[in-house]
């Protein structure tokens, strides 16, 4: 008799449904619900006195390496970014408690958007085992407190199937821009200067910024009408003069994030030139610290 061992390790993936998705009153809901999870101020201000704006580019460079390696769903990361940030408005936090705070954050987003959570043991191992499983259960306990249990938060992965749904994009184009919207996203969430931004504005200017990036309205112009940034605006009810710097600023950022890169390769380029080929291999060496789909992003 033969044995055959069919066991595949798939996750499954709920499919859009376009009952929401064409429904314009949940677009609006989105809309009006939005700023409830926005910060209320600018901590580093008002709020923290050990923790610097760098500490946190580097704990959300961080957790966006191990959502990535753990293949995650795409709204996990922006969605733990939104925790974190609304715990450092109003909670004073030591520099030391940063990362286990970070850790906390993706645990629970894990738990509201994957069908398989991250566990606790497993993130403990992505901190090098500095902080213990017992140690985060604890803390999960008193971040939900702070946020008074409202974790189903707007992010601006929300507002991407309603703005792209209402574009007059040519479907073969769909994924790829789906994409590069993901990623700038994924950018803004590591950038500090977007946490008060509203997440349909980060939204808007993502998919603006990838659709001018990848050339799709200098084609036919007859098909859009108004130029993509009114029709932007008008899908969010944003202001064009906001949504334009906003778009501005992404784009800036990608530009720096590119910049990070080619350095980071060039450092290690050099290092492995002077002290010889090490046992890390260059697929390891070549990581920069932006989201890995940036490096496919043409601007």
């Amino acid at each position: 008799m033969e044995l055959l061992c069919l066991e595949m390790d798939t996750i499954l993936r709920a499919r859009p449904d376009p009952n929401i998705l064409c429904d314009d009153r949940v677009l609006q809901s989105l809309l009006t619900i939005e700023e409830r999870f926005i910060p209320q101020c600018s901590y580093f201000k008002c709020v923290q006195k050990d923790i610097q704006p760098f500490m946190r580019r580097m704990v959300a460079t961080w957790m966006l390496e191990v959502c990535e390696e753990q293949k995650c769903e795409e709204e996990v990361f922006p969605l733990a970014m939104n925790y974190l940030d609304r715990f450092l408005a109003v909670v004073p936090t030591r520099k030391c408690d940063l990362q286990l705070l970070g850790a906390v954050c993706m645990f629970l987003a894990s738990k509201l958007k994957e069908t398989r959570p991250l566990t606790a043991d497993k993130l403990c191992i992505y901190t090098d085992n500095s902080i213990r499983p017992q140690e985060l259960l604890e803390w999960e306990l008193v971040v939900l407190g702070k946020l008074k249990w409202n974790l189903a938060a707007v992010t601006p992965n929300d507002f991407i199937e309603h703005i792209v749904r209402k574009l007059p994009l040519p479907k073969d184009k769909l994924a790829l821009i789906r994409k590069h919207v993901q990623t700038f996203i994924a950018l803004c969430a590591t950038d500090f200067n977007f946490t008060m931004y509203p997440p349909s504005m980060i939204a808007t200017g993502s998919v603006g910024a990838a659709i001018c990036g990848l050339q799709l309205d200098s084609g036919d112009q007859s098909q859009w009408g108004d130029s993509l940034t009114d029709l932007l605006a008008k899908i969010t009810n944003t202001e064009v003069d906001c949504l334009k710097e906003c778009q501005e600023q992404i784009e800036r950022v990608l530009v720096s994030s590119l910049r990070e890169g080619r350095q980071q390769q060039q450092q290690q380029h050099q290092q492995q030139v002077q002290h010889g080929p090490s046992s890390k291999t260059m697929d390891e060496l070549d990581q920069s610290s932006t989201p890995t789909d940036v490096r496919d992003i043409n601007l």
